[in-house]
């Protein structure tokens, strides 16, 4: 049975949703203005295993999110060159001390026995490092892991909303105003027009409190400023992998020179989108302070975009109680990447009416967003 399915969000969990139910042969309309979006701004990191969060339920979700990640390029990959969205060359990690690297050693060979994606697990030498990269300069060992991959979300998101389009669904790109449940379908305001579906998505991250407040919603979902920096080099980054060095700044290199520094986390500038030269420049010297070659190239480009995070940095995605025909995620955090997609096709999958191995986050909205 075709349904007629609005999305409103076409981010990494938004677009996912979209594509895979536009591959079903739904009806679908994604909305999306594209002010601020977060994976439009985002180059990410997937490499989830070496994460030390004690949340279990969050580590099984990134764990399948970035086991995703190779069914998702391969069905992409049918129509769309994914060799600029996602490679997989592997992460070096950093810690302050060798014990510390010892640590996340054993925790990572211990996770390979159910996530045999993570690959090849080694601590390398500064020497053995600079085989991989020959410009860095660090000289500490570093935990090497094979499987981890880089993925630049806006051409992901780009390429995914484009087979939606391909596939003869609508992708409107204005700003939606309100929704309403009347007559047992949603209805949705955008740019003065009404739009009606049997069933709503909202993928809309940080912004998804002003759609259901109006509805007497509260949410518990906050912005969180990230600004990214790109330098366009003659450096040979062909098979690099993403470097993770003590603190937050990463490097993460793309083929032919391109190498993104970042990101930050603003936790108290709202939906500011400025760009704000000091912390770009910071970011820059943090770069340099990794790789002395640095400091010879410009920035290219910034990316900013606004995260969504909850009060206890967990995401969320499933059911309102009280409002039917209705999926929502948000919470996603500066792990939107690696979540995004196994939560955008598990939305997908629930709209299809199809089980999923994440039941017991059904409920779970209603623990962040509830009746005023």
């Amino acid at each position: 049975m075709t349904k007629k399915i609005g999305i409103i969000g076409a981010g990494i969990v938004g677009s996912t949703t979209a594509y895979y139910l536009a591959k079903e042969g739904q009806e679908i309309t994604v909305f999306d203005d594209g002010v601020g979006q977060a994976t439009s701004a985002a180059a990410g990191i997937i490499s989830p295993w070496l994460s030390q969060r004690r949340n279990k339920e969050w580590y099984f979700l990134a764990k399948e999110g970035a086991k995703f990640y190779h069914t998702l390029i391969k069905d992409l990959s049918e129509t769309t060159d994914t060799a600029p969205i996602y490679q997989q060359t592997g992460t070096l990690l950093y810690k302050k001390n060798p014990k510390l690297l010892e640590k996340l050693e054993k925790l990572a060979t211990e996770r390979k026995i159910d996530a045999p994606e993570i690959g090849e697990i080694a601590t390398l030498t500064p020497t053995e490092i600079k085989t991989y990269i020959p410009n860095i300069s660090i000289e500490d060992d570093a935990l090497y892991i094979s499987g981890g991959a880089k993925i630049d979300g806006a051409a992901l998101v780009s390429a995914l909303t484009h087979e939606v389009k391909s596939l003869g669904n609508t992708i409107i790109s204005d700003k939606v105003t309100a929704i309403n449940y009347i007559d047992n379908q949603w209805q949705v305001t955008s740019n003065n027009n009404i739009y009606t579906f049997d069933q709503l998505v909202l993928a809309s991250g940080a912004w998804i409190g002003e759609l259901l407040r109006p509805l007497n919603f509260y949410v518990d979902v906050r912005p969180q400023k990230g600004q990214l920096i790109e330098l366009d080099t003659n450096l040979d980054t062909t098979n690099w992998p993403v470097i993770m060095p003590v603190g937050e700044t990463d490097i993460i290199p793309f083929d032919q020179g391109k190498i993104l520094i970042g990101a930050t986390h603003q936790n108290e500038a709202g939906f500011n989108l400025e760009k704000e030269p000091d912390v770009l420049n910071t970011l820059k010297e943090q770069g340099t302070n990794i790789m002395k070659d640095l400091a010879n190239f410009d920035i290219k480009h910034t990316r900013i975009g606004t995260r969504a995070y909850t009060s206890d940095f967990s995401p969320f995605f499933g059911e309102i109680s009280t409002l039917p025909n209705l999926l929502v995620a948000s919470g996603l955090g500066s792990s939107g990447l690696t979540t995004g997609p196994i939560i955008g096709k598990t939305l997908a999958d629930w709209c299809l009416e199809k089980s999923t191995d994440f039941e017991n986050y059904r409920s779970k909205p209603n623990s962040y967003i509830y009746p005023n």
